[in-house]
């Protein structure tokens, strides 16, 4: 018997079940992760015990030295393996926060290597520790056969003059996650509301392939989860890839000291250029013209200049 899928179409099934959740504090980001199906939540505020939902508190436990004798690291390896290996009834594992428990990490290795910061590692072994545990960690959740949200607060930046959120968690570890999710959805509350928003997602979601009920009554309740992505055009997407250059250059000429001169200061050079040879014609003109003026009024008579 064959191991390949028969030679015919078939109706898909596609249920998003991988989730990042981001927004400000007290926006609806627990309460939301809360309504999926069995959850058991990886706690880091200290509160487990306070959730209305199975909780486990997460955190780096010191001896009476000050040392790190059981890590966030050997929690979360524990805690996953008996997903994986246990007969439970748990449907969803809610990482809340995922910042936090990045700063666990980083501290497990710093105390290790007893140094203040990942960078005082030498040859850059702190960083590249780092972020083979934490792509480890997300990947060993994703093999999960379960549903997976990874909660981050809210930040905020400038672009030009106006500021827009973002989540709080760094962009390298956003990447990480992010590349490893179907939906990043943001929760915030505006006045008495409370507003859920896809901010990006993996693909177009159709309501008709998402087989899980549960999964499915959530979705509806988030803005912008479902139906077609705005196409780009190709001048939007020439004009895109024209500013990225433009900005690769200023970087690259920053990197190795060079000035990177406007366009209009490069319009005034090359005018200026332009329009030496011409003076330097001119010059020889204006000495004879001198000269027979001079002559002229000494004279009286007209002198015709020599060339």
């Amino acid at each position: 018997m064959s191991i390949l899928p028969p030679n015919k179409p078939q109706v898909p099934k596609d249920t998003p079940r991988n989730f990042f959740i981001w927004g400000p504090t007290m926006g609806g980001k627990s309460f939301l992760a809360t309504q999926f199906p069995n959850p058991l939540v990886f706690n880091t505020d200290g509160n487990a015990e306070a959730n209305t939902v199975p909780s486990v508190q997460l955190r780096n436990i010191k001896d009476e030295k000050g040392k790190i004798k059981r890590s966030v690291i050997d929690q979360l390896d524990k805690l996953i393996t008996a997903l994986q290996t246990e007969k439970h009834t748990y449907q969803t594992v809610v990482l809340d926060v995922i910042d936090d428990i990045i700063v666990m990490i980083e501290q497990y290795i710093c105390d290790k290597e007893d140094v203040e910061t990942l960078g005082d590692i030498p040859y850059g072994k702190g960083y590249a520790a780092f972020t083979n545990i934490f792509q480890q960690l997300v990947i060993e959740l994703k093999s999960l056969p379960m549903n997976v949200i990874y909660i981050s607060r809210n930040a905020s930046k400038m672009e030009g003059l106006t500021e827009i959120e973002i989540p709080s968690l760094k962009e390298k570890h956003q990447n990480i996650v992010n590349g490893n999710c179907d939906l990043s959805i943001q929760c915030k509350k505006v006045g008495k509301n409370y507003i859920r928003v896809a901010k990006a997602r993996r693909k177009d979601y159709m309501r008709d392939q998402v087989d899980d009920p549960a999964i499915l009554k959530i979705l509806d309740s988030i803005t912008g989860v479902f139906g077609k992505s705005p196409k780009t055009t190709k001048k939007q997407q020439e004009a895109i890839v024209k500013e990225i250059e433009k900005k690769e250059d200023v970087l690259l000429a920053a990197e190795s000291g060079e000035d990177t001169p406007s366009d209009e200061s490069a319009e005034k050079t090359e005018t200026k250029e332009e329009t030496k040879p011409a003076r330097k014609q001119t010059a020889p003109v204006n000495q004879q013209a001198s000269k027979v003026a001079a002559n002229t009024a000494a004279t009286g008579k007209r002198v015709r200049p020599q060339i």
